[in-house]
């Protein structure tokens, strides 16, 4: 097996050791908590609205047979499930108080997701063939080029379900207050 598989097979996982070491990291914290809980609970629900709305779009873990996705957020970036991601586990990382280890992780993540993304999109291209093609030359990975008039599509018929599956995210919240009350 690749090690492209390996880690795109185990990205879940992937995700979790800047996290698990900000958890119970507690030296060099910054202790500003008016800066930190409101961008770090900011960064982690912007995360979780753009995968609510990527989600209602990929329909990934929901009941319903996939299709190469190209509209809503996908109509200006290919990943924005994995952007969510990362602004998850950054704001995740701004709660933990460790400020220094936010270029650290960025850093990690977007070297994660990068070779995710590689091995995906090959995986893409051998299941769409053109038409996905098409799509990744038209649209960047990353970072819309511009703004088109196409309509976003922000709410669909998977919303609730959408809202349900990304809440998990939100769990991230409460064990960084936990983190916040066991080192008083």
């Amino acid at each position: 097996m690749l090690v492209s598989q390996l880690i795109y097979r185990f990205r879940g996982y992937l995700v979790t050791p800047p996290l698990i070491f900000a958890f119970f990291w507690h030296r060099w914290e910054t202790e500003v908590e008016y800066l930190i809980w409101p961008l770090g609970i900011g960064l982690v629900l912007f995360g979780i609205i753009i995968r609510i709305l990527a989600q209602q779009h990929l329909h990934y873990k929901l009941k319903v047979h996939k299709t190469l996705t190209t509209t809503g957020p996908y109509s200006y970036v290919r990943n924005p499930m994995y952007t969510g991601n990362i602004l998850i586990c950054l704001g995740a990382i701004v709660l933990s108080e460790l400020f220094w280890l936010l270029p650290v992780a960025y850093l990690y993540y977007v070297g994660l997701y990068s070779l995710v993304v590689r091995y995906e999109e090959t995986h893409l291209l051998d299941k769409y063939g053109e038409s996905y093609r098409r799509y990744s030359s038209e649209v960047p990975r990353w970072f819309p080029k511009t703004f088109h008039s196409r309509p976003l599509e922000l709410i669909n018929e998977y919303l609730y379900e959408s809202m349900f599956i990304e809440s998990a995210s939100l769990l991230l919240i409460l064990l960084f207050l936990l983190k916040e009350y066991i080192g008083k």
